[in-house]
């Protein structure tokens, strides 16, 4: 059974057994909230709201329709969700925007995120922050408005700066280096790429990626069946790869270095400094049905695809 305190007004039969709520709470009827969660003093939740479990919400906070919240999300105090873009007074939306909090995210104090949004899992808004834009699963971001800042639980290593050092180590299942072939003089340097011996698959496509502002990110898909091999031409690029229960972080800042990534990882680009020019090779031509562009999905089907491996 949940705990009620007896100084608020709950009116929705559907709480999970375990959660606690605080003196001068007000749910609405139909209101779903799971279990062992702690809702703490003066909170608001309308009608249209689901709570998963074990989710902490501090004090001070409204909670409108449209908002899913997952399991294990903290909400610091006094953060503020919103449900209308345009509100004006007397104005009610036939449906709300829905914003989606997804699992083990965390929300600092003061924050304000805006209607429609889908805050990935396990990602970081610090306190005060505005959040404008969908942030990407582990994402740290801050300011106002929110740019991606960092990530959380990476190992962020730079690949080696000389030739004769050995390959970075990519630990994880789904990722690998190539070394590629370089040669330096008074004139300049020259970078080598043999497409059947350099590339460990046949080669269909080449794209470039320049000029990108240093807070936007780039990829956050994976592929079903597309390789690709991330060669950093010019500046620095922070590369973020995932297969599902591993994630791992580089740094992209030598040519002779390329980044294998296989079908079924996930990945982003991000970090890039002003000069940034990022060449991308493929081994299939542009198809938007080989791309998994939501994280959820991606992890519904990288399960699926270790169990049937």
């Amino acid at each position: 059974m949940p705990t009620i305190h007896h100084l608020s007004d709950v009116l929705s039969p559907n709480i999970g057994s375990g959660t606690r709520i605080w003196q001068f709470c007000v749910i609405l009827p139909e209101a779903r909230i799971g279990r062992d969660c702690n809702i703490c003093a003066q909170v608001f939740i309308e009608n249209n709201v689901i709570i998963g479990d074990r989710v902490t919400i501090k004090c001070g906070v409204q909670v409108w329709d449209g908002i899913r919240i997952d399991d294990g999300v903290f909400v610091g105090p006094n953060v503020t969700f919103t449900n209308d873009p345009f509100p004006r007074s007397r104005k009610i939306l036939e449906t709300h925007p829905v914003t989606t909090i997804h699992q083990g995210a965390s929300i600092g104090a003061n924050a304000t995120i805006l209607p429609g949004l889908t805050i990935g899992r396990n990602a970081m808004i610090a306190a005060g922050a505005v959040v404008t834009r969908d942030v990407p699963p582990y994402a740290i971001v801050k300011g106002n408005p929110a740019r991606i800042s960092g990530y959380t639980h990476e190992r962020e290593k730079s690949v080696p700066a000389k030739l004769d050092l050995p390959l970075p180590t990519a630990h994880m299942k789904g990722v690998s280096f190539v070394k590629l072939t370089t040669a330096s003089d008074l004139r300049g340097d020259l970078l080598a790429i043999e497409l059947e011996k350099s590339i460990p698959f046949h080669v269909k496509r080449l794209f470039y990626v320049m000029n990108v502002p240093s807070h936007h990110v780039r990829g956050e898909h994976a592929h079903f069946q597309c390789h690709q091999l991330l060669v950093c031409l010019q500046g620095s690029v922070t590369v973020t790869a995932d297969n599902g229960t591993e994630r791992e972080e580089w740094i992209l800042d030598r040519p002779e270095i390329g980044l294998h990534l296989h079908p079924l990882t996930w990945a982003a680009q991000w970090r890039y400094t002003s000069n940034a020019v990022l060449a991308v090779f493929a081994s299939h031509s542009y198809d938007p049905t080989d791309y998994i562009r939501d994280y959820e999905d991606y992890l519904e089907i990288a399960k699926k695809g270790a169990t049937e491996s």
